[in-house]
């Protein structure tokens, strides 16, 4: 038995100032050269932090761009997927709902014109980001709801959107969050 009770004791410590001390503090290090300092980038608004960038928000107001749906509610400590396929029938209820209330409060979108993204969740339930042309089917509604003039609102999906990784990696994509206070500083 004492051949096996020390060596394990041993190994078992050494594991756990590596694993539990040193290696967490590798990761802290290395997270303080990253945008935000491992903390997460903030978004501000008026002086006060509104929200994380990387994480989605819910916005269901019609003078804001609409976030992609969540499974998890929008909870970060809770973010995950629905797990239901495209032949789940209470997904699929759950999907058509989600067309005929966009419809309502997008009535000059034909129901193909929909992406997807609109009316699906992300595999996280937390995406922040849609496509150009995601916040492009939301503009109309958003123009006459602020009483702006669609170029403006354009304008902001323009300026906040940002192409594929290296130029080649991924979509291009805009942040809803961003896109958002950038239509109330409008007011200023």
């Amino acid at each position: 038995m004492k051949t096996y009770l020390l060596p394990s004791i041993k190994i078992t410590v050494v594991l756990l100032v590596l694993l539990s001390g040193l290696y967490p503090l590798v990761i802290a290090g290395i997270g303080k050269f990253t945008p935000g300092q491992g903390d997460g980038v903030t978004v501000t608004y008026k002086g006060r932090v509104v929200g994380y960038a990387n994480i989605g928000q819910k916005f269901t107001k019609d003078q804001y761009f609409w976030s992609r749906p969540s499974a998890a509610n929008y909870q970060a400590d809770a973010g995950a997927g629905s797990n239901k396929g495209p032949s789940n029938p209470d997904y699929l209820k759950g999907v058509e709902k989600l067309i005929d209330t966009f419809m309502v409060h997008n009535p000059t979108v034909k129901r193909g014109e929909i992406p997807a993204e609109l009316v699906t969740s992300s595999g996280s339930g937390l995406d922040p980001d849609l496509s150009p042309a995601g916040a492009g089917v939301q503009v109309a509604r958003i123009a006459k709801v602020r009483n702006l003039p669609a170029a403006q609102v354009e304008k902001i999906i323009a300026d906040n959107t940002e192409g594929p990784v290296l130029g080649l990696f991924g979509p291009s994509k805009v942040n809803v969050l961003k896109m958002n206070v950038a239509l109330d500083e409008l007011k200023k």
